[in-house]
């Protein structure tokens, strides 16, 4: 009997062994038999930086590895290695390894990726880590190479991954007018789309120059849906370490257009905010110049403020696109429209938010403004969407 009984525990072991092992994510560029022998016939250019590891090896090693003929690769803001502050102009190079030329689609030009390189190109693959924020610049270079991939008739190959924020929808969708290197769509600030929903709905869309289409397909992830809590396995940028930083990052940035510091240049970017001259708290910090920070806001300034960083994620999501933060600096600090700089505005992509926060207005009285844009968004985003909710 007892041996009928320990063998039945095996059995439902390995079962759930099994049955866990079905249901981890798998990226799209682990999917390799769903791409590699059709590359390996075609001239192939990478849009791609840091992240693209494919089971421990970088998607630029395992393309040359077999045998595929790569004619150049795009990189994003941070630079192809990911060590570039936010903004900073990162020069084109050579990757030692490999000899490939990398071309910088963050040079302080217009963003715009070289057409040389793409008219030697049948495929443009896509393989890199983004956050799901209007304000994370890797989907618009991902825009500015399908628009660029029209003018030279290449195809866009995605290479899908999880969006780390794709569990819910939330913020303003962006006025057009306030249409920046920090927002280049219509879109809300947390937009709920991996890469590859993304560039179906920029098609769908006609959000391409002239409403034209790229010719456009997508290696889909296995066992991934929007209610997925993925864990990234690499820091997609600098000041984003951790997914306590990456939960935090849509409400945390607005402080990116004020004075106040969110924390660049410690232990805790994207998980603290703090001021010199905010009172009342006994938390603080200091920002001091690091890789990937070298100028912080208030460099060497001994900050006072709030200690984000063991709130737990479950609460980060619920509380979505939260103001209060924003809201509970500004009323600290009492010094009105001078707390804002003029970059507020284009992060959170509308007016009104600024000045209903002048006003003296709540967090849910600015969030119910948004939420009639907000539904009519979600309900064109369906069509685009890859994996269920």
């Amino acid at each position: 009997m007892k041996k009928i009984v320990t063998l039945l525990v095996l059995i439902c072991l390995v079962a759930i062994g099994v049955k866990a092992q079905n249901t981890q994510v798998i990226c799209g560029d682990e999917r390799t038999e769903a791409y590699l022998p059709e590359l390996k016939k075609l001239r192939v250019a990478l849009f791609a930086n840091h992240t693209a590891v494919v089971n421990g090896k970088h998607i630029l090693d395992l393309l040359i590895e077999n045998k595929v003929n790569v004619v150049g690769v795009f990189g994003p803001e941070h630079g192809f290695r990911g060590r570039a502050d936010a903004g900073e102009h990162v020069q084109n190079d050579v990757d030692k390894k490999t000899g490939v030329r990398i071309f910088s689609l963050y040079n302080g030009k217009d963003g715009k990726p070289n057409t040389d390189v793409l008219k030697k190109t049948d495929v443009l693959v896509v393989d890199i880590q983004d956050v799901g924020l209007r304000f994370y610049t890797y989907y618009i270079s991902m825009l500015q190479l399908m628009n660029a991939c029209v003018k030279t008739k290449t195809r866009m190959l995605i290479l899908d991954r999880p969006n780390p924020n794709g569990s819910y929808v939330d913020g303003p969708l962006l006025d057009m007018k306030h249409k920046s290197g920090v927002g280049a769509l219509p879109i809300p600030v947390v937009h709920g789309l991996t890469l590859g929903e993304m560039a179906g709905m920029i098609n769908g869309e006609g959000w391409l120059d002239g409403g034209a289409k790229c010719r456009l397909s997508v290696v889909t992830c296995n066992n991934y849906t929007h209610s997925t809590l993925w864990e990234l396995p690499i820091a997609p940028s600098p000041n984003l370490p951790n997914m306590q930083s990456i939960y935090l990052y849509p409400a945390v940035c607005l402080f990116e257009g004020t004075d106040v510091s969110l924390g660049r240049g410690t232990d805790l970017p994207f998980q603290q905010y703090g001021h010199p001259k905010m009172v009342g708290y006994a938390h603080s910090f200091t920002p001091r110049s690091v890789d990937g920070a070298k100028n912080p806001p208030q460099l060497n300034q001994r900050c006072y403020g709030v200690d984000l960083s063991k709130m737990p994620h479950d609460e980060i999501i619920k509380r979505g696109f939260d103001l209060s933060y924003i809201i509970n600096a500004y009323r600290n600090l009492n010094i009105g429209e001078r707390f804002f700089t003029p970059f507020f505005t284009k992060l959170v992509g509308v007016d009104y938010v600024q000045k209903m926060i002048i006003e003296g207005r709540s967090n849910e009285e600015i969030r119910a403004v948004w939420q009639p844009e907000l539904e009519k968004f979600k309900e064109s985003r369906k069509k685009y969407l890859l994996y269920k909710e």
